[in-house]
């Protein structure tokens, strides 16, 4: 399982780098809860991306044929929680929200650049190499 989650790595990095660049933006603009807005959403980006990837690496290697409706279900499930989550918090009238939506896009938009980046480079054999 562990081959199939190579490209976790360069997400992380992504990640990393959205924290780095957003966070000093939203605590200078809207302080503490604006930082903690982007948190949140960098956190919610990462945990569903990383739990698509484990169920996803995980129908890889047990049942290889469902493979394409497993990581369609995995997909359309996760972005409606982080919808129903980004809902939950507009009802709270939470003033970190906004920086959350920011912070989901720039998360998301990030985490699959990086992705795209890692299996433009990445050394992909089409046929199973023993």
């Amino acid at each position: 399982m562990r081959k199939r989650l190579t490209h976790l790595p360069s997400q992380f990095l992504a990640m990393a780098i959205v924290l780095v660049v957003t966070v000093p933006i939203a605590l200078w603009r809207d302080g503490g809860t604006g930082a903690a807005g982007v948190v949140a959403a960098v956190a919610l980006v990462t945990l569903s991306y990383v739990i698509s990837s484990l169920i996803i690496a995980w129908t890889d290697l047990k049942a290889r044929p469902m493979l394409l409706p497993v990581a369609m279900a995995t997909y359309v499930i996760k972005f409606t929680l982080i919808g129903f989550t980004m809902y939950a918090a507009l009802k709270t009238e939470w003033a970190g929200l906004p920086w959350m939506g920011v912070g989901v896009i720039v998360a998301v938009i990030a985490w699959m650049t990086a992705h795209a980046v890692w299996v433009w480079r990445a050394k992909i054999p089409y046929v199973e190499i023993q």
